[in-house]
């Protein structure tokens, strides 16, 4: 099923979960294991992201396919142009297509495991908006791109964000999911602002229970920019190495989190996982 009929066609919420693609047999099993769980949730659909560089293109493409098959759950691949030549992505996107999948993530990607800096390859493309025209103009896929409410690290301002926002709907994203945040009225600032700037397609917010102090330390210096909440982090101190504690915490303000959304018109939830189910299946309980 295409996503962006999914949105249209429901006026219910829409969970959705991400996975990243494991890196060996066990990580396999582990993933496995947590998607088996999370299908009690009746997930809209699945995606599965791409490494670094293509590092893991094939392999993306090849568990989004077998995702899908085995749980028969809607799974969307993310594609990037880090690193990918237009003939690769061609290829790729007729591999998948091939193999029933209707829907890709179209990002630009980030830059390959230690550079500084993000330039395209020879032959590939520089932005996610050139991506996604190539996928709309080649193929009958559905096409998503990615947002952000504090804005992208690498923009001058939001307003500019937000202008190459629209080149990116414009050129065919039918959907949006945002980069994880924590505090509601940025994610509502930036839908404001948005459709203020003409974009009209669905806009979902990306949210991660936080299991831990030490997680949500590495969310703050891998998303630059993110607004860390002071209550969840004296939180996570106050329950220090009492696992349960941290996990219950990250839990209740993810939940209140996701309900207020819900509450004030929110298309759905986006979870980023981390290949896990527990927290996931316990912010959900609680809504």
């Amino acid at each position: 099923m295409r996503i962006a009929d999914l949105y249209a066609a429901t006026e219910a919420p829409v969970f959705s979960l991400e996975f990243f693609t494991p890196k060996d047999e066990g990580g396999r099993r582990a993933l496995f294991r947590a998607i088996e769980r999370l299908k009690a949730i009746r997930p809209g659909f699945v995606s599965v992201t791409c490494g670094a560089a293509g590092t893991t293109r094939e392999r993306t493409a090849d568990l989004a396919i077998e995702i899908q098959e085995r749980f028969e759950l809607t799974t969307m691949a993310h594609l990037v142009c880090t690193g990918s030549t237009q003939s690769e992505l061609d290829e790729t996107l007729r591999y998948m297509q091939a193999h029933g999948i209707d829907n890709v993530l179209a990002l630009r990607g980030d830059p390959p495991k230690g550079a500084t800096n993000w330039t395209p390859v020879e032959g590939g493309f520089r932005y996610a908006n050139e991506l996604t025209a190539f996928v709309r103009e080649r193929f009958s896929l559905c096409v998503g791109g990615a947002c952000y409410p504090e804005k992208h690290h690498e923009a001058p301002s939001l307003e500019a964000d937000i202008h190459n926002l629209k080149r990116k709907v414009d050129a065919g994203a039918e959907f949006l999911v945002t980069q994880l945040f924590f505090d509601n009225d940025k994610y509502w600032s930036f839908v404001d602002k948005v459709r203020a700037e003409g974009i009209d397609v669905p806009i979902v917010p990306g949210i991660m229970p936080v299991l831990n102090l030490a997680n949500l330390q590495r969310i703050a210096s891998l998303s630059r920019g993110t607004t860390i909440p002071p209550q969840l982090e004296a939180a996570f101190r106050e329950a220090g190495d009492n696992d349960a504690a941290a996990l219950s915490a990250g839990v209740s303000f993810a939940a209140q989190q996701c309900r207020a959304l819900l509450a004030n018109g929110a298309p759905g939830i986006h979870f980023y996982t981390l290949n896990r189910s527990k927290a996931t299946l316990q912010t959900i309980t609680q809504l």
